[in-house]
């Protein structure tokens, strides 16, 4: 293959892709079939339902062409392979490629004038929309003009990138994606979060990101189950919008708020950190923030400014271990500018107890030393025998 074909194969490549999938360059340019065939398609607000039948079948048509003009720019491309010609003198496998690329062109106009044949009754949307009527909807036609007056409400809940939106009504659960729009009635569906992803690099923030993944199930056996994605920053307005509650599967951890986010980040950054050895016969004592575990951190002035002899704004902290990770993380975030979370790693806060500014390469987690561990295990123990035997005082006199 010689250069130009091969600079044109790349570039039409990485344009094809990138028109099908639809990154922000590209829908800031304009370059999007919503953008291009805007005076055909029409208004989503007004008809959505009539919206998306257009623009899925535009989209067949337009992505099922890409072949095709791969083709046409090689016939411009390359004129002395004489492609234009279909004769002796193009290879066997040009051939091929042109005649199924003309085939699938021609296969998806007859797809779509089979979806339009009684006012599109044929279409993947409405065959879904059929699956619905039942009263009070006589027909298709009543259920997309109920769908379309609840997506006219400022009210609905609408996330996610063009390509797999989801859009809550008062009483629909819909997820859009290229070809296809599914969809739920709500009193007829149940929702489980099925997976959490978390995303540490996200083009659109600064912090980390965590994905969910919901499944949506309805008892209407004619309505396929399906997945949809919403940023756990947005679960709870998610969830406020559902009627039905929500679900979690097993082992799934939902962090709503970035400072949960920021909690993570945080106790891992600290694991990082070099580790405090308590001096000899220095007992371990409770969280004085949550009484719940042992206080697990010191505070010991460890990071120094750029060049060393630089005195740094950190102060050194002469307080015992008297917070937990979690306990410390939560003051941490407490004292940092909510609006830019992006700096709050880089942050330096003053000490809960005695105000010394510190910074999270100060935090070291506590090593307790063998006394300290054996006191702190005899204390459970004491702890636990005493509830035990409270137990057993409780059910003897209850007989």
């Amino acid at each position: 293959m010689e250069s130009s074909e091969l600079s044109l194969t790349l570039a039409y490549v990485v344009f094809s892709v990138c028109f099908v999938f639809t990154p922000n360059e590209f829908r800031s340019a304009g370059l999007t079939i919503q953008n291009l065939f805007s005076s055909w398609l029409g208004s989503e607000d007004v008809n959505f339902i009539q919206y998306h039948v257009r623009r899925t079948s535009v989209t067949v048509l337009v992505h099922s062409v890409l072949p095709l003009g791969y083709y046409v720019g090689m016939c411009i491309a390359a004129p002395e392979k004489h492609l234009v010609y279909i004769n002796q003198q193009v290879s066997d496998s040009w051939r091929v490629f042109f005649l199924v690329s003309l085939c699938l062109q021609l296969a998806s106009w007859a797809l779509i004038i089979y979806w339009s044949h009684s006012h599109w009754l044929n279409h993947p949307i409405s065959r879904t929309l059929q699956a619905h009527v039942q009263p009070p909807y006589s027909s298709w036609g009543f259920v997309a003009a109920n769908i379309n007056t609840e997506f006219r409400r400022i009210d609905k809940f609408a996330t996610g990138s063009p390509g797999a939106r989801v859009i809550v009504t008062d009483s629909w659960v819909l997820k859009v994606t290229t070809y296809h729009i599914y969809m739920a009635l709500q009193s007829e569906c149940h929702v489980t979060v099925i997976d959490s992803i978390q995303h540490h690099l996200s083009p659109d923030s600064a912090t980390p990101t965590e994905i969910l993944t919901l499944r949506v199930d309805s008892i209407n056996p004619a309505v396929r189950p399906f997945n949809i994605c919403v940023n756990s920053t947005e679960y709870a307005e998610l969830r406020e919008k559902l009627q039905a509650p929500i679900r979690n599967s097993p082992n799934v951890v939902i962090h709503q708020t970035i400072g949960e986010l920021f909690l993570e980040t945080f106790r891992a950054q600290v694991n990082l950190n070099q580790s405090y050895t308590l001096p000899s016969g220095q007992e371990v004592e409770p969280c004085i923030g949550c009484m719940q575990v042992p206080a697990n951190t010191k505070l010991v002035r460890l990071c120094q400014a750029a060049g060393g002899d630089i005195e740094s704004e950190c102060q050194q902290c002469f307080c015992r271990p008297m917070w937990c990770l979690s306990c410390l993380g939560r003051w941490f975030a407490s004292r940092q500018d909510q609006q830019r979370p992006e700096t709050w790693l880089s942050s330096k806060v003053p000490c809960p107890t005695c105000r010394a500014k510190f910074c999270i390469v100060d935090i070291c987690m506590v090593r307790a030393s063998n006394a300290a561990l054996i006191v702190w295990t005899r204390v459970l123990s004491l702890a636990f025998a005493r509830s035990l035997l409270v137990c057993w005082m409780a059910l003897t006199s209850g007989r």
